[in-house]
């Protein structure tokens, strides 16, 4: 493994969703589903699920910028959710599936704040971005049934009707920037 990769942390609705898309990029490794942004330690998925413990459901991942650029990495989370509903994405409503950035360092705070501030002036979105931009906080790994839910339940409903069309959708945009495997 290269020594200058970085960190990075996203919550963006399901966690299954997240996941299935960054882990296709080239220069992503080690993508985890995991609770973060909350109040507890170690929080289970029942109590995140409820709305309990504050958490969002995110995914952590090591990157390469060498190979992916935060900027890059930014576009895909803008592009595969819809940054403009609080607390919600489809019918995944509450806290835990609120679209949300957490930034390991300066740098990767500026650049959304900046990147966030430019689609708004865009327009880019028919509405208000409400994407919250907060210190990474403390990373729990999510149970072992959520990792690669996709990648080992493509079949399943919720993977055909939610996830298919966002994987689809990175398939058709960043084809170049996608491992060879998951094309």
């Amino acid at each position: 493994m290269k020594e200058n990769l970085m960190k990075a942390t996203f919550a963006n609705g399901c966690f299954w969703c997240t996941e299935a898309v960054f882990q296709r990029f080239k220069g992503i490794y080690n993508v985890k589903s995991g609770y973060t942004g909350g109040t507890i330690k170690n929080p289970p998925y029942r109590e995140v699920c409820q709305g309990r413990t504050g958490h969002a459901e995110g995914i952590q991942f090591d990157y390469d910028p060498e190979i992916i650029s935060y900027q890059e990495l930014l576009e895909v989370f803008f592009t595969t959710h819809d940054p403009t509903t609080l607390n919600r994405q489809g019918n995944d409503v509450g806290t835990q599936y609120r679209s949300a950035i957490f930034y390991h360092n300066e740098e990767q705070r500026q650049q959304a704040e900046d990147y966030i501030a430019y689609l708004d002036e865009q327009a880019v979105f028919d509405a208000k971005i409400v994407t919250e931009v907060t210190p990474a906080k403390p990373f729990y790994i999510a149970e072992e049934e959520h990792h690669s839910f996709y990648n080992k339940h493509t079949e399943q409903g919720y993977c055909q009707f939610i996830i298919n069309p966002k994987v689809n959708k990175i398939k058709k945009l960043y084809q170049d920037k996608l491992q060879e495997v998951y094309l």
